[in-house]
């Protein structure tokens, strides 16, 4: 077995080990008709730490598996966000598009959002407050819930990574030139996911949070945020699909660092914080 084919294979063994565990914990056998639970993701956050920035999958194929996700674009051209079936492009310039059926991926994770419970914000409420409130909620710190966020933000801290050329440097380098802006009383949404802790490196463990607009103009992958007052809503999911890239880059990245923790906590954003199981 040549070396590409060992790392596809024991990242598969990695994979088949997760799905039965969020197997065990969700207490049910798996349905394949009720996709309603599922998250469907593409690639993983890993891959993107090693530079696999290109992916062959299309949003026209991705939006088949959901109306409400994230993730990135191939050369890591702007950030991510699909909501209510439609599938945004927020570039480093600040800007939001419509995204075109025919653009690539190489990681998205989307699901089919339903509320299983809501949280009505008041009042000014800092970032931490907003997601313990959450952790109180949840049934249980093993499962994956997608988190929509819609109201006006006092205070709104924002990254985009912008556009690599080949050779792709590793995502912790991509994301020191960083764009970063700073929204001041912001209506709009955010969209992302709470991800189990054992799901580091698949995923990124804890929350993952873009931002948009009400307009749909602008947004970025959030950093920081103050919400003045709006509406928190939850939705579960007890089954992961992952699918994984057969071809390219991805079956020579190198996907089971020792610094994992660090790697993801320096790409993504040194306030975002994994929830302690």
């Amino acid at each position: 077995m040549n070396y590409a084919s060992a790392a596809h294979e024991h990242f598969r063994h990695w994979a088949a080990t997760l799905l039965e565990h969020q197997r065990a914990a969700s207490g049910h056998p798996w349905s394949h008709e009720d996709h309603d639970d599922e998250v469907f993701q593409y690639s993983t956050i890993s891959a993107l730490l090693d530079g696999v920035y290109d992916g062959d999958v299309t949003i026209a194929d991705i939006l088949r598996h959901g109306d409400f996700g994230l993730g990135t674009f191939n050369h890591l051209d702007g950030e991510m966000v699909i909501l209510d079936g439609v599938c945004y492009r927020l570039r480093s310039n600040g800007t939001a598009t419509r995204a075109a059926p025919t653009d690539r991926t190489p990681f998205a994770a989307v699901t089919r959002f339903h509320s299983d419970f809501e949280i009505a914000i008041q009042t000014r409420t800092q970032q931490a407050e907003v997601t313990g409130a959450i952790d109180r909620r949840i049934k249980s710190p093993n499962l994956i819930y997608a988190i929509r966020i819609t109201g006006r933000f006092a205070e709104l801290h924002t990254r985009t990574v912008m556009e690599q050329q080949r050779p792709y440097p590793p995502l912790t380098q991509a994301t020191e030139g960083q764009a970063q802006t700073r929204f001041s009383d912001e209506t709009g949404v955010l969209v992302g996911f709470r991800t189990p802790r054992f799901q580091q490196g698949i995923s990124v463990a804890g929350y993952h949070l873009h931002f948009l607009n009400d307009d749909r103009s602008e947004g970025g992958h959030v950093l920081d945020f103050i919400l003045d007052h709006g509406d928190v809503s939850v939705s579960g999911a007890s089954e992961l699909h992952l699918s994984l890239p057969t071809s390219g880059a991805f079956l020579r990245a190198q996907l089971a660092g020792d610094h994992l923790d660090e790697q993801i906590g320096k790409a993504e954003g040194a306030n975002e914080e994994s929830p302690e199981e």
